[in-house]
């Protein structure tokens, strides 16, 4: 079976594989040949997989979509580095994006926080009409 991981900006891995491993949010699960279609959303992990030379190798990707499609896998992701140290994927990228996801979910709240607050402001600015009254 072929895997692709691709970001937006580049494909990471395009090779044949005996397997891989992923993770989504029931936990984490394989991948073989022949597997039935199938589709999840991928947790913020590292995915790993066998070459057809038997050799173990890695991708940690930034969440994503994992999708088996007529014995192929594919993995769309908002960022991934590949990589065959499992370790320094672990310890070093991981810890980037879990920093990232949380730096962009306080600038999410921040956002929302001042778009309520400017809906506040329009809304108590607003004053009804009385009947016959007429706009100026």
């Amino acid at each position: 079976m072929n895997l692709r991981i691709t970001s937006p900006l580049e494909i990471v891995v395009d090779e044949a594989t005996l397997g891989l491993r992923a993770s989504d949010s029931s936990g984490s699960f394989g991948i073989l040949p022949n597997h039935a279609d199938f589709l999840t959303r991928l947790a913020l992990s590292v995915v790993s997989w066998k070459t057809r030379e038997n050799v173990e190798r890695y991708c940690a990707v930034r969440g994503g979509v994992l999708i088996v499609k007529d014995g192929d896998v594919a993995i769309a992701t908002r960022e991934a580095i590949a990589g065959d140290d499992l370790d320094v994927l672990d310890r070093d990228v991981l810890t980037r994006f879990r920093s990232d996801l949380e730096e962009e979910r306080a600038e999410h709240v921040e956002t929302t926080r001042l778009e309520l607050n400017v809906m506040r402001r329009m809304v108590a600015r607003l004053k009804p009409r009385k009947v016959g009254e007429t706009s100026p």
